[in-house]
């Protein structure tokens, strides 16, 4: 029986409640093994909102794509317990559904927690359990168990990949484990929350604002920046980085502090899809590419207000994101994508990296 390939890294990483099943429900599968550092990466898959309990077909469209990297960007599974051994049955179905398995063999992944699983809905620091999910997170998702992650709070990472001259970074926030309680008020289309200036209230933490600000200063060409909930689609009610606008604004302003090029925002959450921009009071137009979900329909089908929406068209069905790069010495470019269930373009925009420039 062939277990999982990233037993490489230290048989200690798999040590732990979700042992049997992975390896009994993927016995011949195993991990992929992450992209070599020496290639550049010319395609990465993301998306969000996992319904454990679902048929999950597309990830048999992904699987195809055969791409470099895949990220999830949270609600993995929709634990929503303070019950340990609950959130850990729920990974347990996902761990034992083969389309997930069959992806997870064939592109590298990583991963990081919206939150249903972490273990509250619209949840914050104020979640009693999020030190136990967080060890439920790292367990299910294989983290090496002498790996840094594990002993700071939070599940925030980057990784780069590529040769210098071609590389990419990919930032994955954690905005749960740290943000302060949201505001809120009169409930609108997307929900109660309204904007809070409150000095005092984060989004990420000091802590992790400085990891971040550090990760924004290593070299890098393209910078795939995850945030679990929206961050530059205005407040409409629904949980986004426009409820704590000083957040927001930090936001922006360290990336051009760090003179941080070529970053492009991934989000999810939201159960549809979307392509924003925001061209003001930021270094250079930053555009944020949405996908969810990965196997839900948004039952209401009409999306919240956002001014910046690239276009009006939105998507509402089975669906994941493409980041698909072009490395061209001569004109170098990323093309931002929403794919359907069948692998079909449903939003589609070209950037140019000599737009994303200081």
């Amino acid at each position: 029986m062939k277990v999982f390939r990233s037993l490489s890294i230290g048989t200690a990483a798999l040590v732990g409640p979700y042992f049997a099943a992975l390896v009994l429900l993927t016995a011949g599968v195993g991990r992929a093994e992450p992209p070599s550092q020496s290639k550049p990466v010319t395609r990465v898959l993301f998306g969000s909102c996992i319904k454990q309990n679902l048929p999950t077909p597309i990830f048999q469209t992904m699987a195809r794509e055969k791409a470099d990297l895949v990220l999830f960007l949270g609600d993995n599974i929709y634990a929503d317990t303070a019950d340990m051994s609950v959130m850990r049955a729920k990974y347990q179905t996902l761990a034992s559904n083969s389309e997930f398995a069959t992806l997870l063999s064939s592109t590298p992944s990583l991963a990081t927690w919206d939150d249903h699983d972490y273990g509250i809905n619209d949840g914050g620091a104020d979640y009693p359990m999020r030190e136990a999910a967080q060890k439920e997170f790292m367990d299910f998702w294989n983290i090496p168990i002498d790996s840094s992650r594990r002993k700071r709070p939070g599940v925030y990472h980057a990784a780069v990949f590529g040769p210098p001259e071609k590389r990419l970074q990919v930032i994955l926030l954690d905005t749960r484990y740290f943000r302060s309680d949201l505001k809120t008020g009169e409930r609108r289309v997307g929900g109660p929350y309204i904007p809070d200036r409150d000095p005092d209230k984060t989004m990420l933490g000091e802590t992790q604002w400085k990891w971040l600000e550090r990760q924004l200063r290593e070299p890098a060409q393209i910078r795939l920046l995850v945030t679990s909930v929206q961050c530059i689609a205005e407040a409409a009610g629904q949980e986004t980085w426009s409820n704590l606008p000083k957040e927001r604004q930090r936001l922006f302003e360290l990336i051009r502090d760090t003179a941080a090029e070529g970053v492009v925002l991934l989000s999810g959450d939201r159960h549809w899809s979307e392509l924003s921009v925001i061209a003001d009071d930021v270094p250079y137009p930053l555009y944020e590419l949405t996908s969810s979900s990965f196997n839900q329909v948004h039952a209401r089908g009409t999306p919240t207000d956002n001014r910046h929406r690239l276009g009006e068209v939105t998507y509402h069905r089975e669906n994941y994101g493409v980041v698909a790069i072009d490395w061209d010495p001569e004109r170098p470019a990323m093309t931002l994508q929403i794919r359907d269930l069948d692998g079909d373009v449903k939003l589609q925009q070209r950037v140019l990296l000599d737009a994303l420039r200081l």
